[in-house]
């Protein structure tokens, strides 16, 4: 496993928890208003985006196997 394989594999796994960190303060800390929905929709995004990563850090290790 390449650094860069390895790097892109524990990037994704630490993000993930930020954006449901971020998801689950927004709900506590927010009245409902618009901003409440703002930052329960960016948390989601940086959820999506912690699993992107760590899947392609995954399918770029398998490709090297082949």
């Amino acid at each position: 496993m390449s650094g860069k394989d390895g790097a892109m594999k524990y990037a994704g796994l630490l993000v993930m928890p930020a954006g449901f960190f971020l998801t689950v303060g927004a709900i506590l800390l927010f009245p409902v208003s618009a901003e409440r929905t703002a930052f329960v929709l960016c948390g989601l995004a940086v959820e999506v985006m912690g699993v992107v990563v760590s899947v392609r850090g995954h399918m770029e290790l398998r490709s090297e196997n082949r």
